[in-house]
C-alpha cells in the first residue's frame, strides 16, 4: 500500500515541502531514495524502535521510502516523524491515514518514541501556511515558534503516540495559539541595561546616538578599561524598536540556525552578537557542506561588535566587505547558491597601540617607534572606509566615577533616535532598499547632503589643517546629515560639520605618530 504525507527542508532561511512516500509491498529489504543524507537513512533504525516500543509492528516485507523531489538534498533528523506515520499508515496500521495529506509533520524520533525539537520551525510554518495546509505537527518545543504564523493550526506533540492518536481523534491534541503582538510588544523595551549605568563618557554616548539615528557604523578606540565593551553592549537599547516583519526576518535566520530558546516566539531585541577574535571565515559569513548563517547574518537588523578588531586575522575581516555593502551575503556551492540577509551596524573596538596606552593622558606608552602604524595597518583602508564614525575613549575620572549623579537613560536617547529615523524614513520613501543616511549612495549624497558656502570653507580647511584623507569627505557629510536630522534641522549647519569633522580620527595623517 502507497501512503503519502509531507514534511519540510530548509535551505538558507526558506522551506520547500517535501513529500514523503512510503510503499509497502511484498520482498524483502527497506530503503530510502530521494538524495537523503546519513542522517535521514539512519532514520529507519530510530523508527523501527520507536514503533515497536508502542506497541505497533515494522512492515517485514518491502518498504520503499521516497523524499520527492528527489533532486534536492534532504537532511537532518526531523524526516523520522512523517516517515514513521506515512509507514504504519502504508503498513495499514493507522486510521485515518487518508488525512495525513492534510498536515505537514516534522520531528526527530528518540528509540521509545519521544520527539525531539527540530531546527527552522517558523520558515516550515510559513510554507505550510502559504501552500493551504489544514496544520502543521511539531515537537512541542518548537510549537510557540511555529504558532507565530497565523491561519495555521499548529499541534505541539512530545511522543509519537500523540500523533498516532490526533490522527484517530482530532480533538485530543488541542492547537498552539499564541498572541504574537501583544508578547511582541510587551518585551520591546524591556532591557536589563541601560546607558545610564555608565559614568561619564558623555561624548562617546553622543557619538553612539548619531550612530544608532544614521545606522553608521563606528569604532572606538582607547586604553583598557576606558568602556569601550560596557558602551558599545548598550547600544541596542537605544536603536528603534524592531518592526514586526524585522522581527520575523530575524527570527527565522536564528530558527535555521538553531539559536532560538525552547519555548521562543519571535524575537523582540535587536540582536547584539559579539564573536571572538579567533573566529574563522565560515563561521563570521555563513557557510559549510549545508550552508549555515554565520555571525554576520546572526546581527541581521541588529549590531555585530568585534572586539580588538586588529586581532582578527585579516582574511575575517576582508571577507565582510562585500556583505556590509550588499547587506546581504549569498554562500554558493556546486549545485545551491543560497542568500543570507545581513543588514547590520558594525561597532568595532581596538586599542590604540599593542601595549593600549598611545596617547593616554597618564601612562606612558611603550612600544617601539613605528609599532602604532604597523598595528592600525592590520586594519584594510577598504574596511576602515566603510566606518563612519571614529571615536577616541578616554578613561573615565575619578571625579566622575565617583559621583552620585543620575546619568541619562537610553529611553530618552531612543525617543530623539526614532525621532531622527522618521525623518530618514520620509526623506527615502521613494528609494527602495535605502533606509537611513548610511545606505546613500554618491549620487544621493550630492542631493541631500547641500552645504553653504560657510559650511564648504569650514570642510575646505579641516581637510587642509587636520590632513584628513579623501575618503573621509563623503563619511563626514552623512554623519552630518544624520546630526542634523537629530536637531530637527533641514539643512546641514556649520556646527554639525564641525562636530561630524571630530569623529574621523583614523583618517588625520600622522595621528599614529
Amino acid at each position: 500500500m502507497l501512503v503519502k504525507t509531507f514534511g519540510s527542508a530548509v535551505y538558507g532561511v526558506e522551506a520547500i515541502t517535501i513529500t514523503v512516500e512510503v510503499n509497502v509491498s511484498g520482498g524483502k529489504f527497506t530503503s530510502i531514495v530521494g538524495l537523503a543524507d546519513n542522517a535521514v537513512k539512519e532514520s529507519l533504525e530510530r523508527m523501527e524502535s520507536a514503533i515497536k516500543a508502542n506497541g505497533y509492528h515494522f512492515p517485514r516485507t518491502k518498504v520503499v521510502v521516497n523524499l520527492a523531489p528527489a533532486d534536492i538534498r534532504k537532511s537532518g533528523t526531523a524526516f523520522d516523524l512523517p516517515i514513521a506515520m506515512a509507514t504504519l499508515g502504508a503498513s495499514e496500521q493507522l486510521e485515518n491515514a487518508k488525512k495525513l495529506t492534510d498536515y505537514v509533520i516534522m520531528g526527530e524520533l528518540s528509540l521509545d518514541g519521544f520527539v525531539r525539537p527540530i531546527k527552522g520551525a517558523l520558515p516550515i510554518a510559513i510554507q505550510a501556511r502559504k501552500e493551504g495546509f489544514k496544520g502543521l505537527i511539531l515537537p512541542k518545543e518548537n510549537a510557540r515558534e511555529a504558532a507565530m504564523v497565523n491561519n495555521l493550526r499548529v499541534y505541539g506533540v512530545s511522543h509519537i503516540k500523540d500523533v498516532i492518536d490526533f490522527f484517530i481523534d482530532e480533538n485530543s491534541i488541542q492547537p498552539m495559539i499564541v498572541n504574537t503582538r501583544e508578547e511582541f510588544a510587551h518585551a520591546q523595551s524591556d532591557f536589563e541595561i541601560d546607558f545610564s549605568d555608565v559614568k561619564g563618557q558623555e561624548n562617546i554616548k553622543r557619538a553612539l546616538e548619531i550612530a544608532a539615528a544614521g545606522g553608521h557604523n563606528a569604532i572606538l578606540i582607547g586604553p583598557p578599561g576606558a568602556g569601550k565593551t560596557m558602551l558599545a553592549k548598550r547600544l541596542p537599547t537605544i536603536l528603534p524598536p524592531l518592526t514586526l516583519q524585522e522581527a520575523l526576518e530575524t527570527t527565522k535566520i536564528h530558527s535555521v540556525a538553531g539559536k532560538l530558546p525552547e519555548n521562543a516566539t519571535l524575537i523582540s531585541k535587536r540582536p547584539f552578537r559579539s564573536p571572538h577574535h579567533t573566529i574563522s571565515d565560515v563561521a563570521l559569513v555563513g557557510g559549510g557542506g549545508l550552508p549555515q548563517p554565520g555571525e554576520i547574518s546572526l546581527a541581521h537588523n541588529g549590531v555585530l561588535f568585534l572586539d580588538e578588531l586588529p586581532e582578527f586575522k585579516r582574511t575575517v575581516l576582508e571577507v565582510m566587505r562585500q556583505p556590509m555593502e550588499e547587506r546581504r551575503v549569498t554562500i554558493s556551492r556546486a549545485k545551491v547558491a543560497l542568500d543570507f540577509p545581513s543588514s547590520f551596524m558594525l561597532i568595532a573596538s581596538m586599542n590604540p597601540c599593542p601595549c593600549g596606552y598611545y596617547n593616554h593622558p597618564d601612562k606612558e606608552c611603550s612600544c617601539p617607534a613605528g609599532a602604532v602604524q604597523k598595528y592600525l595597518n592590520k586594519i584594510s583602508g577598504p574596511l576602515l572606509d566603510r566606518i563612519d564614525l571614529h571615536v577616541e575613549v578616554t578613561p573615565v575620572a575619578f571625579s566622575e566615577l565617583s559621583s552620585t549623579q543620575d546619568f541619562e537613560k537610553s529611553e530618552n536617547i531612543r525617543e530623539r533616535v526614532i525621532r531622527a529615523r522618521e525623518i530618514q524614513a520620509d526623506r527615502y520613501k521613494n528609494n527602495a532598499g535605502v533606509y537611513c543616511n548610511a545606505q546613500m549612495s554618491s549620487k544621493m549624497l550630492k542631493e541631500i547632503c547641500v552645504i553653504s558656502q560657510v559650511g564648504s570653507n569650514l570642510l575646505k580647511i579641516a581637510m587642509e589643517k587636520l590632513n584628513l584623507s579623501a575618503r573621509a569627505y563623503d563619511r563626514i557629510l552623512k554623519v552630518s546629515r544624520t546630526i542634523a536630522d537629530l536637531s530637527g534641522s533641514e539643512e546641514i549647519k556649520p556646527e554639525h560639520l564641525a562636530e561630524a569633522i571630530q569623529y574621523r580620527s583614523l583618517d588625520r595623517e600622522g595621528w599614529a605618530g
